[in-house]
């Protein structure tokens, strides 16, 4: 496996947790209000959204693993969420293990919608990687607009590396 991966992906992990430590601190009713103008509605919402993203790519995509729906009302909590992220972990874990073509370009076929596209391992990883990016900047904008804010040191773009 590409080393580079695996380490990004370690990033990627310690940010999701700063970023579900922030919703902890929230009050549970913020966590999951739901605001009409944002695509998911709530910050838990997002948070299941990208959970179901990594479980869809890696998971069925990538490793042939059963589909999982995965619905932000099934998730009454952050440490309910924290459980779901660890099975996203793990999905990823297993894909580290299995992937051994990552760049090589096959095509996929939707099993539902019949659609076609070019995919491969590495994309199936980072897919949902920068998907979760995107999410989390909605997340940090929602939560602003129910009035909390992640502390000002605090980098919710990538942690630093550490020594």
């Amino acid at each position: 496996m590409d080393q580079g991966l695996v380490l990004t992906y370690s990033w990627v992990r310690r940010t999701r947790a700063q970023v579900l430590d922030f919703c902890q601190g929230l009050p549970l009713e913020v966590y999951t209000r739901e605001h009409p103008d944002f695509g998911f509605g709530s910050l838990r919402n997002l948070h299941a959204h990208v959970a179901e993203c990594y479980l869809w790519w890696v998971g069925n995509v990538g490793l042939g693993n059963a589909s999982l729906s995965v619905q932000g009302q099934d998730i009454p909590d952050v440490p309910a969420m924290r459980r779901l992220f660890d099975q996203v972990d793990a999905t990823v874990e297993e894909a580290f293990q299995k992937f051994t073509r990552l760049d090589e370009v096959y095509e996929w076929t939707h099993p539902i919608r019949g659609w076609r596209m070019p995919v491969s391992q590495r994309w199936l990883l980072m897919h949902p990687i920068t998907h979760e990016f995107h999410h989390k900047g909605q997340m940090m904008t929602l939560a602003r607009i129910w009035g909390y804010k992640m502390p000002p040191e605090t980098d919710t773009d990538l942690v630093p590396p550490t020594l």
